[in-house]
């Protein structure tokens, strides 16, 4: 059977097309609704294990289901089963499931309605088959976009389905970015500002997690669509009261405004101080202190980096409290450095390279049946900073324009608050 673990593909094939029209034929023939589930049942394995194998053979049981969906109408668990098979024929067919989308829109509306009786049964089938339906589309189409009127319904009734409702919503930012904020960035930023009160630590990364999509997907637009949670992010900062794997995301979405839209950073941060009705030079001094000494509970070498490109951006800025915070800043990038500084392959002990640093040469050849949520996944990481911009290169840059504003005499007061090994490590830096 092909669920056994020994079960071979390649010894298969051959008996693939045989098999699977006897399994049809059988699927068609039993009354017994128990009996169809079964059959289906083994039509999903079939098709599971052999995935794009399936495409030349599956036409007939692709134009059957929505007839035996209709038959199925007061049998919620032949449903299930019908939608477990559509989640393993989407795989299967890939970018060519958009013919199937007469079908299955309908079907994914229906399962994942909150106001539908049915969705108690069909919910989390539904919602997987939502979540292949989008990783497998190679656009978003207006349909696609109306499914996600769903989506607030969903996230209001429990967090037992909170993952894959997240990760629905992320398959959207990287299909349709613009489509998809378009539409619902305002529906989006209610949910969550609502959901993320209720949530526990886990919960809550997961939404921050998808909050910084979003700040990936449009670096100047993304905080200010949610301007009205901003001040939930800095503040914990200023008090250092959430458990650390939190703060280290809230610094992380910190960061990426930082880097990328060091305009809109002041004036939020001036705007968040005349709210707290504190001096713009307090709350600054604070956020970089908690800011150093969050750094030191980042295990993610991404995150770590994506914070000393941050902080070294600011040193360029001619604010007095960031040149205060010049030597902790400095220390901060060379850890940095050690962390992500690789000597490559065959090249002499003096040279390193910013091992995160992903160039398109660097990407593995294409599977031709690759997801295109993959390639989406890809084409993003590589316009990241954090992927894009070597370290080493980005901190000299800085320094040399921080001692082009300030000249010598500055600069060198400036270099003394650094530790002096920490600026012995700098200098060996440079010679690399």
């Amino acid at each position: 059977m092909p669920y056994d673990f020994e079960f071979n593909v390649e010894q298969f094939l051959p008996f693939l097309e045989t098999c699977f029209s006897l399994l049809f034929q059988l699927l068609k023939e039993v009354d017994q609704c128990d009996t169809k589930m079964q059959v289906l049942h083994v039509i999903s394995f079939v098709i599971e294990r052999v995935d794009v194998q399936i495409r030349p053979y599956a036409t007939s049981l692709v134009s059957y289901l929505p007839a035996l969906w209709e038959e199925a109408s007061d049998h919620n668990m032949l449903k299930c089963a019908i939608l477990t098979t559509l989640i393993h024929l989407v795989q299967g067919f890939g970018l060519c499931s958009s013919a199937m989308y007469e079908f299955l829109l309908p079907v994914i509306a229906l399962s994942t309605d909150t106001t539908k009786p049915e969705h108690v049964y069909l919910l989390d089938d539904g919602l997987e088959l939502w979540h292949t339906t989008l990783i497998n589309a190679d656009k978003v189409t207006p349909e696609l976009l109306k499914l996600y009127e769903n989506m607030a319904g969903l996230l209001q009734i429990s967090t037992e389905n909170l993952r894959i409702s997240l990760k629905v919503i992320e398959d959207y930012l990287l299909l349709g970015p613009t489509e998809f904020m378009e539409h619902y960035s305002g529906t989006l930023v209610k949910s969550f500002a609502s959901l993320i009160t209720d949530l526990r630590t886990e919960g809550v990364m997961l939404v921050l997690s998808v909050i910084e999509l979003v700040f990936k997907c449009f670096p100047s637009e993304g905080p200010q669509v949610f301007i009205s949670m901003l001040p939930g992010f800095v503040k914990p900062l200023l008090n250092q009261d959430e458990h650390p794997m939190v703060m280290s995301i809230y610094i992380t979405l910190v960061a990426r405004i930082a880097l990328q839209n060091q305009e809109y950073f002041w004036s939020f941060l001036e705007q968040f101080a005349a709210e707290c009705r504190l001096e713009m030079s307090d709350l600054l001094s604070l956020l970089l202190t908690s800011w150093v000494e969050g750094i030191d509970n980042m295990t993610q070498p991404e995150k770590r980096k994506l914070s000393a490109l941050a902080l070294a951006s600011l040193i360029t800025a001619n604010n007095s409290i960031v040149l205060e915070k010049f030597g902790s800043i400095i220390s901060v990038c060379v850890q940095v450095l050690h962390d992500v500084c690789r000597v490559p392959v065959d090249e002499e002990a003096v040279i390193q390279l910013d091992a995160l640093v992903i160039s398109d040469g660097d990407e593995r050849g294409e599977d031709e049946h690759e997801a295109e949520h993959e390639k989406r996944k890809r084409a993003l990481t590589l316009k990241d900073p954090v992927h894009s911009v070597p370290l080493k290169d980005f901190v000299f840059q800085q320094l040399r324009q921080c001692h082009n504003i300030h000249g010598d005499a500055v600069f060198d007061k400036l270099v003394q608050q650094v530790d002096p090994d920490v600026y012995m490590q700098l200098q060996q830096f440079l010679k690399t």
